[in-house]
Parts: structure tokens; C-alpha cells; sequence
């Protein structure tokens, strides 16, 4: 394996995300579609619905990986995890000015979990010793994310 394609997120209300990940965090929308459900039915929690809006979010330049959001007719069922639950509990991004993005964050309400703290390298599979800054924050349906910044 190479790197990550995408992630995709299912989410509540596709405006609302947009206005999260587009517009906050700087994502770039390349393709907005309803898709079919077809042939991986037996995947949804909805099968029933035999389609999805389904919008492509890239960042991180030419060849950066991608989000999708994705939000079924009538709406998406379920509720985001915690950390250290069974599925996938948060994911990060690299970024070059942590405290810049956490700022504009906290400005515009976004529930901060953990604010920017230095970190040891060693949790990142590095050498011990050198500092890293994280931060964790919540996306509007609760989704825990993690920005990393290199100090």
C-alpha cells in the first residue's frame, strides 16, 4: 500500500458539513453527485433509499488525498463514535500552523476537545525527543479529528 485514497464520512446534513469542511477547514469540492447504491445494497444502513449524495472534499494539493461526504434522502442514521471504540474513532491531518487553524476554529464555535499541547515524537513512530503540536476538535455530527503540526 502506498497512502490513503479517501475517507468517507457519513453525515447529517450535507449544507451544514460543507460549511465545516469546505468552508472552514479549506477543502476544495471537486465532485457533488446523487450516486447509485447498486451493487453494494447489502452495505447501507438504508438500502431502501437506492441512492446518496455524495460530495469529493480534496485538500493537501495535486495528488492529496480526498474526503467524501456522503447523506442519504431523508437523512443518515446513527451517531459518531468516541475514541476507543470499535470503528474508526478520529483521524488527522498534517498542518503547517496549528494554533492559526485552532484559532479560527474556536472562533467560529467548533467544540474543541483538545486544545494545541506539545507531544513527544515517539507516539508518532518517531525517535523520542522531538515535539510535535496536536489538537482534537469535533466536526458538526460529532466526528472527533486531530490536527498535527511538526515543531
Amino acid at each position: 500500500m502506498n497512502a490513503i485514497s479517501h475517507v468517507a464520512i457519513g453525515v447529517r446534513d450535507m449544507e451544514r458539513s460543507l460549511r465545516f469542511y469546505r468552508d472552514l477547514l479549506g477543502c476544495e469540492a471537486r465532485y457533488d453527485a446523487m450516486e447509485p447504491i447498486g451493487e453494494m445494497r447489502s452495505l447501507y444502513a438504508n438500502p431502501e433509499k437506492g441512492a446518496r449524495r455524495a460530495v469529493h472534499l480534496h485538500y493537501g494539493g495535486a495528488g492529496g488525498g480526498f474526503l467524501v461526504l456522503t447523506e442519504m434522502p431523508g437523512g443518515t442514521p446513527g451517531k459518531a463514535i468516541k475514541l476507543d471504540e470499535v470503528g474508526v474513532s478520529h483521524f488527522s491531518w498534517w498542518v503547517d500552523d496549528l494554533r492559526a487553524i485552532h484559532d479560527r476554529l474556536k472562533a467560529a464555535g467548533v467544540k474543541i476537545l483538545v486544545p494545541p499541547i506539545e507531544t513527544d515524537a515517539a507516539g508518532y513512530g518517531e525517535r523520542p525527543g522531538r515535539k510535535y503540536l496536536t489538537c482534537l476538535f469535533e466536526d458538526p455530527d460529532g466526528i472527533i479529528l486531530q490536527l498535527d503540526q511538526r515543531a
